[in-house]
This record gives structure tokens, C-alpha cells and sequence, in this order.
């Protein structure tokens, strides 16, 4: 019985002691083996089961993935005195984890470390050149507003030497000098983000609004103009088509009443008294109303007429 018993607590002990002893490594962690809180041996990055002194030793798990920085936004005065907020972000790994665990000790002492020296870097590299710099990456042509002359004006004020890009290059270079110190490996920097800070930034959206205010009136104006042109162009085409139109009217009517006078010419040559009885007729139509009295003297045409009509 006492046997039994005695196996039995050996063989929980022996399961605590293995449980302490052994410790397992993922594909995405390294580990470092401390001893009363002193690092010992080389780093563990292969993944797999492993062993340890047990109760003495302690497994100190970091990550082996790319890890994210992302600072807060800092307020940078520009080479040309713009005073912005600077917002960055970085990508950075634990490249020598021993390192790593006796300078910053875990990922919060790192973000804090980063938070140091990136900072200090962007303050240091955005300080060196003009807004334009910062904003830009390439001197890529920019639509402009026409001028009033209907010329689009240069660019020239808005090309940059250096560029966006660049400048975040330079940055990541000054800091990739700095982190392998800490087992900190940095492989990109880049600027999220750029802004007034809010003491210029009304003065800016004010300009900007003026800007666009005359921007839009100038449009108006030109449409104006333009407007004005089509509709003088349009008028003008209005009455030549009106003259011409007349014109032709007019010759077709003289030529018209030049045929009828014509057909009428050959008509009443034809018979002359029967001409002067139509017209004796048309005059009577005209002067003469169905209640009229009318008194002719014997030697007039129209008693003529009406005498031979008996």
C-alpha cells in the first residue's frame, strides 16, 4: 500500500518536473532561457519541443513576425517655417532576441524605445526641407486653374528635389543604425499622414475657399463671355439667313408677278374689249354697293356696258 502511494507521488512529481522542464516553440516565436532572471545560452528559434532546467529556468517567448509601430502625431516646423503635424508609421521585427530581452526587455519597452527614436529622426529629417518636400514624391504635372488669358500657369513653385519618398529613406536609414543595438530590426518608415496645425489650418482652408471662389468666378466670366460670343454669332447667322431668305422671297415674287403680268399682257391683247369689260366689272365691285344709287351719264363706259348687257 505504502508502495503504491509512493509511486504515485513520485510519478506526480515527475510529471511537475517534466511539466516545468519541458516547453514548447511555435513557428512565430523565439525564446530566451533566463536563470534567476540572467539570460543563458543562445536564443531557441526553431520550433519544436525543447527542455529547460526545471523551477530554475524560465522560458521568455518574443515574437518572430513583422510587428507594427504606428506613433502619435507630432507637431514639426518645415525647413520654410509651416508648422504641421508629422504622423508616422513603421514596420520592425525582433531580430536578435537576447538582445532584445537586455536592453528593452519585452514589446511595450520596444514600442516605447521606437516611439524615441523615430520620432526624433522624423523631427530631425522633416526639419531640413521645405513643406512642398514632404507633400510630393514626384514632380508629376499638376492640373492648375487657367488664367484669364486661357494660359494654364507652371508648376515650377510646386517641384521638389528630394520628394516624400526620399525623405522617409533617409529616415529608415538614420534608424536602421540605431535599432540592431536593442535586436530591434526596422525594414520601412513612411509618413501617414500631414497636416496644419490648427492655427494655420483656418487661415489655409480660408485661402483655399477664396482661391476656389475665384477660380469659379473666373469660369463665370468666361462663360459669360463665351455665352455672349454664341449668342452675337447666332443672331448674326439669325438675320443673314432672314436677308437671304427675303431676298430670294422677293425675287421669286417679281419674277411671279412678272409671269402674270406677262400671261395677262397675252390675255387680253387677245380681245381688248373684253379686257376693258373685266376691268369696268372690277371697278363697279369696288365703288359700287348693293344699296348704292348710281347715276351715269350716257357717254360713260360703264352705261356703255350695261346698255349692250340688255
Amino acid at each position: 500500500m505504502r508502495t503504491a502511494i509512493l509511486i504515485i507521488i513520485l510519478t506526480f512529481v515527475g510529471l511537475i518536473i517534466l511539466s516545468s522542464s519541458a516547453y514548447i516553440v511555435k513557428e512565430t516565436q523565439q525564446v530566451v532561457i533566463t536563470e534567476f532572471g540572467k539570460p543563458v545560452g543562445n536564443p531557441v528559434k526553431e520550433a519544436g519541443l525543447h527542455f529547460k532546467v526545471p523551477f530554475i529556468q524560465k522560458a521568455n517567448y518574443f515574437e518572430k513576425r513583422w510587428l507594427e509601430w504606428d506613433g502619435d502625431a507630432n507637431q514639426v516646423t518645415t525647413k520654410d517655417k509651416k508648422y504641421i503635424w508629422i504622423d508616422t508609421y513603421a514596420r520592425w521585427r525582433i531580430k536578435d532576441p537576447l538582445k532584445f530581452f537586455e536592453t528593452v526587455g519585452n514589446e511595450e519597452g520596444a514600442q516605447t524605445r521606437l516611439d524615441d527614436i523615430l520620432d526624433g529622426e522624423t523631427r530631425i529629417a522633416i526639419a531640413k526641407y521645405n513643406l512642398i518636400e514632404v507633400v510630393r514624391t514626384t514632380n508629376r504635372p499638376m492640373e492648375m486653374a487657367a488664367t484669364y488669358s486661357g494660359e494654364v500657369s507652371d508648376n515650377s513653385e510646386f517641384n521638389v528635389k528630394i520628394g516624400r519618398e526620399k525623405i522617409t529613406r533617409q529616415i529608415l536609414k538614420k534608424v536602421s543604425k540605431i535599432t540592431p543595438s536593442y535586436g530591434i530590426e526596422v525594414v520601412d518608415v513612411r509618413i501617414k499622414r500631414v497636416n496644419y496645425v490648427d492655427s494655420v489650418r483656418q487661415k489655409v482652408y480660408q485661402r483655399m475657399i477664396s482661391e476656389r471662389k475665384r477660380i469659379a468666378e473666373q469660369y463665370r466670366s468666361e462663360g459669360r463671355g463665351k455665352s455672349a460670343e454664341i449668342i452675337g454669332k447666332t443672331r448674326k447667322e439669325l438675320e443673314r439667313i432672314n436677308s437671304e431668305a427675303y431676298k430670294k422671297a422677293q425675287e421669286i415674287k417679281g419674277k411671279a408677278d412678272a409671269e402674270a403680268t406677262r400671261i395677262y399682257a397675252e390675255a387680253y391683247s387677245k380681245d381688248p374689249e373684253f379686257y376693258r369689260f373685266l376691268k369696268t366689272l372690277e371697278t363697279l365691285k369696288q365703288t359700287v354697293k348693293s344699296d348704292d344709287v348710281l347715276i351715269l351719264s350716257t357717254d360713260s363706259e360703264i352705261y356703255r356696258f350695261l346698255k349692250t348687257l340688255k
